[in-house]
């Protein structure tokens, strides 16, 4: 039997822009955490300086901080399981 040689290696330029492309999706997941993080915040202040008033508001953009996080890692995670199936289908 003859020995198996390794898939050919990608081009420099694909491996450049599959680089790219993870870096977009990290940012991309770091843009999210931060708008979920200004929510909290917003959520936050809300329920201390206006617990009356501005209670109902404050827990809904607690909430919508949630779903915002929780849609930005389900993203990210699923573009990262895009870009390692092309990797292994073209190298």
């Amino acid at each position: 039997m003859p020995p198996i040689s390794p898939p050919p290696a990608l081009p420099l330029s694909d491996q450049l822009a599959l680089q790219r492309t993870r870096l977009a999706n990290e940012r991309t997941l770091l843009t999210y955490v931060r708008t979920s993080l200004a929510l909290v915040g917003f959520g936050l202040t809300l329920l201390q300086f206006h617990p009356e008033r501005g209670g109902r508001l404050g827990y809904s953009a607690l909430a919508v901080a949630g779903v915002v996080l929780a849609v930005g890692l389900l993203r990210f995670r699923a573009h990262r399981r895009q870009l390692a199936a092309c990797q292994q289908a073209t190298g």
